[in-house]
């Protein structure tokens, strides 16, 4: 049996103001093609299906148009699970009109473990999935009156270990032969690599979890949240498949994924590189030479118009540079969305901070909300309020501890 896991759509997501509509009705089509082509019998989406809880209608269409399309072709079923960016009710709505079209959905977890359990049968081969969604704080962990950040970390990652064991069991009972158990999941596993467009689920490292926390019944486990394909740590099986298409700068030098699953007396993994619909580039240098990869940019053959950010490597040239490349950019079809100054003597005074610094916890908050403004080039001198709002929010923190 062979089965697709993906993740991270955010279906409905703007790069910085602007829509990814195309690119993503391009990933679609292409992701129903693949599907068709490479006979793949399951589709698992693990979370973020959408960028917010009430999605536009544009957004919303993608979606069901993918689904209907998929019910009309050789796969057989289509799993999809909540994320943190999704409402559960926007996915749960239409959910039992869904079942008519072999489309499963839990966009929230319920009292009942089993409710995750899905039996799936092809040709006379089955594969149980476990499709755990985003487990929310308030749907896993009573809360208990005057408890510490840390109590709560610790009772809440307890609960979501427990949850994962109890749906494992869950999947366990149904087994009637020795199937091969996919589990789904949209959380933070430590060993995983962020970039800057997931927003971080937990509080701290409220609900981090190992690999060595997810069950030994799991033979897959299909995870989302991080946008970045990759294992967690240095075990294949537990995998993120990454988002599709790139949504922030951040990951412009990533190859965007999905996976593909094949059961049989070994679990195969393969990854399947997503074509790169539109060119979303980062270029650095002086403003004569960004000028110069602007236009080189142009003379390429790109069906979606390019999206860049320019970062210039001479302080210096701030003042005009802003100006000199947006006036540049109005001529050519590269659209620049961002301009930002890499200038040096900010990277080695953060260097030195570090250098000097016996251990990170001799950094007061102060000095680590600093430490990360220079990090992503914010002058406090011009911009106060920021100093101002966070010295006010250490104080309500203070006061509360």
């Amino acid at each position: 049996m062979k089965i697709l896991h993906t993740s991270d759509w955010h279906l409905g997501h703007r790069f910085l103001e602007q829509s990814q509509q195309e690119e993503q009705t391009l990933f679609l089509d292409w992701l129903t093609d693949y599907v068709v082509a490479n006979h793949i019998d399951i589709v698992l989406v693990s979370g973020d299906i959408f960028d917010v809880g009430v999605p536009s209608a544009q957004a919303q269409k993608l979606y069901y148009d993918f689904l209907l399309r998929l019910y009309n072709s050789t796969c057989r079923e289509v799993i999809i699970t909540g994320g943190n960016h999704d409402a559960p009710s926007t996915l749960n709505a239409p959910k039992e009109l869904l079942n008519a079209f072999s489309v499963r959905v839990v966009g929230k977890t319920t009292d009942n473990p089993t409710d995750e359990v899905f039996r799936i049968s092809v040709d006379g081969e089955a594969v149980i999935v476990a499709a755990i969604p985003y487990l929310r704080d308030q749907d896993i962990r009573r809360a208990i009156a005057a408890e510490s950040a840390e109590e709560m970390n610790n009772r809440y990652k307890t609960a979501l270990i427990r949850h994962f064991a109890e749906v494992a069991a869950s999947c366990e009972s149904v087994k009637t032969d020795n199937e091969p158990v996919i589990a789904m999941g949209h959380l933070f596993a430590i060993g995983g690599k962020t970039s800057e467009s997931e927003q971080s689920i937990y509080v701290g490292n409220l609900g981090d979890i190992g690999a060595s926390d997810f069950p030994a019944a799991f033979d897959y486990v299909a995870l989302g949240h991080l946008h970045r394909a990759q294992p967690v740590g240095d075990i294949p099986h537990i995998r993120y498949s990454g988002s599709p298409y790139v949504l922030s700068f951040s990951e412009v030098d990533q190859v965007k994924k999905v996976v593909e699953v094949e059961t049989g007396e070994v679990i195969q993994i393969k990854e399947i590189p997503v074509p790169a619909f539109r060119k979303i580039v980062r270029i650095e240098g002086s403003v004569e030479s960004c000028k110069t990869q602007l236009l080189m940019l142009d003379k390429e053959n790109n069906a979606l118009t390019p999206w860049v950010e320019v970062i210039l490597s001479n302080g210096n040239e701030a003042t005009t540079g802003y100006k000199e490349i947006n006036d540049f950019a109005t001529d050519i079809q590269p659209e620049v969305l961002k301009i930002t100054v890499n200038d040096e003597r900010n990277y080695e005074k953060l260097k030195s901070l570090v250098d000097h610094a016996q251990h990170i916890k001799t950094f007061t908050p102060l000095d680590v909300f600093r430490l990360k403004c220079e990090e992503m080039r914010v002058d406090l001198e011009e911009k106060p309020e920021m100093l101002d709002a966070f010295n006010e929010i250490l104080q309500i923190v203070t006061d509360n501890d």
